[in-house]
């Protein structure tokens, strides 16, 4: 349909248009696009198994949808795609402020337009991208902001009584007629607030100040919301439950495939930072293991969940900290060392809530502990196995490297050393190279160095170096030099 040439009713008339419901032009999109094999929503990834489905099978339904889960699980990106479902424009009735469809109208203003002028009303066309309202609800929200309320202003300058139904100032939601509105966070909209929608949801009137309005609003709703028994702000009533027509249940990604390719397309990087830092795929799979590892620590409060989003910033932290290194250097490339692993712990701790216990070890260290775990997770994916009892004397994979420390008694390495310095020392280990050579011969060299700190943390972890952090860096020891020093 050339838009451009249809300006007037009766030309839209003279083209056959007919007037769809936003559910049913949703529904309809989405089969067509099913039946393609088109993806219908590009970006998500994780839910192609799980929430996808259910939330094509409630746009199907035609159901106003309530996405359930925790901080973090892309509830508002799922309910902004689909945007991509809604034809790229439709007719309005031009100057309406509730978007009146023109072979349909509901508004005084429209009806009135249309009987004096029929044929010649002027009609306007809204693209896709501007039906998408988004509301969050937060406890000063009121009925007046949503629906409406009384104009003094516009009776005064009209001249009109307050009886009349033209005073009214339509709120947010009738000027998202014909739109999807979402509404995040709906526990925390106040119980009254959410009895205001029970009529919108379910029957289509809307009452302002007295003013019974039969205007069947053409609406699909997504609420996006935390688990009731998380939440301590308030709930969702449980009539506003009974008319939305479908809950879908979201979750964090369950693999570190999965999690590496979200942090990978949210994150924030510009070309010079890609430039000038390389990342190892083992760091990007420790950095996704920390979340993991979160998720199910003792000190964090799981029923808040772990976001998303702390991998994205942790990502985004750790290039700068190398960034930043590299700077100080002067030099135009670096690659990611574990121990620049220092420089995400902002990241974590204010991305967390601690339980009690948590609180009493400090967020430091919780957060340290957790790049800690993750390590140690990861760890036998790539070298032999520690146990945790050991004959005496007897010899394993790291017992060479172990007695390098314990000969001579360890080394320092600073964060901001040169790549060079860095290397020098860390090739003073010498069994290090016949470690990889016998149990990584396929590490690409780039990331030799990274796997060499690797297996030091990992030793630390298992109890067989000690590792202190002081101001400038990490020393690295033998497991029993620091009594020895003491004598």
């Amino acid at each position: 349909m050339e838009i451009n040439t249809i300006k007037t009713l009766g030309q839209l008339k003279a083209t056959g248009y007919k007037s769809t419901s936003i559910k049913d032009e949703l529904r309809n999109n989405l089969r067509e696009k099913i039946k393609s094999g088109k993806p219908v929503f590009e970006g998500v990834h994780g839910f192609e198994n799980t929430v996808i489905p259910e939330l094509e099978r409630a746009i199907l339904s035609r159901h106003n949808i309530n996405l359930l889960g925790l901080r973090g699980q892309a509830k508002t990106r799922l309910a902004r795609k689909m945007v991509e479902l809604l034809d790229e424009y439709i007719p309005f009735v031009e100057g309406s402020e509730i978007n009146d469809d023109p072979l349909n109208p509901i508004s005084r203003f429209a009806k009135d337009l249309i009987a004096e002028k029929g044929d010649e009303t002027p009609i306007s066309w809204l693209h896709r991208s501007e039906r998408f309202f988004e509301k969050l609800a937060t406890p000063d929200v009121t009925v007046a902001d949503l629906i409406g309320d009384v104009d003094p202003i516009k009776a005064a300058n009209l001249k009109l009584s307050y009886a009349d139904d033209r005073v009214i100032h339509f709120g947010m939601i009738p000027r998202a007629n014909r739109c999807i509105f979402v509404i995040n966070e709906l526990p925390d909209l106040q119980a009254r607030i959410q009895v205001a929608l029970f009529n919108i949801l379910q029957e289509g009137d809307i009452q302002i100040r007295g003013f019974k309005l039969r205007m069947p609003l053409d609406m699909q709703f997504v609420f996006t919301a935390n688990p009731e028994d998380y939440t301590n702000r308030g709930s969702i009533v449980t009539p506003l439950k009974d008319r939305i027509g479908s809950q879908i249940l979201t979750h964090y990604p369950e693999s570190i495939e999965i999690a590496r390719t979200i942090t990978e397309q949210e994150s924030k990087l510009d070309q010079n930072q890609t430039d000038v830092v390389y990342v190892p795929s083992l760091a990007r799979d420790i950095l996704e293991q920390i979340s993991f590892e979160a998720r199910e620590s003792e000190y964090i409060d799981n029923k808040s969940g772990v976001s998303a989003r702390m991998s994205i910033t942790a990502f985004e932290n750790l290039i700068s900290t190398a960034e930043r290194r590299a700077l100080i250097s002067g030099v135009d490339k670096t690659t990611i060392r574990l121990s620049d692993f220092i420089g995400i712990i902002p990241a974590i701790t204010g991305k967390v809530e601690l339980v009690y216990e948590g609180e009493q070890e400090g967020a430091d260290v919780v957060a340290e502990s957790l790049i800690g775990s993750a390590i140690r997770t990861l760890f036998p994916e790539y070298f032999p196995k520690i146990e945790k009892l050991e004959k005496p004397d007897e010899k394993t994979a790291y017992s060479d490297v172990v007695e390098w420390f314990f000969a001579e008694s360890g080394f320092e390495l600073l964060d901001d050393a040169s790549d060079k310095e860095y290397k020098s020392i860390i090739d003073e280990v010498t069994p290090l190279d016949d470690l990889l050579k016998k149990y990584q011969p396929q590490t690409p060299k780039e990331d030799e160095y990274f796997l060499k700190e690797f297996v030091l943390w990992g030793l630390v972890e298992y109890k067989k170096l000690s590792k202190d952090r002081f101001a400038k860096g990490n020393q690295f020891r033998d497991i029993y030099g620091s009594y020895i020093s003491k004598f």
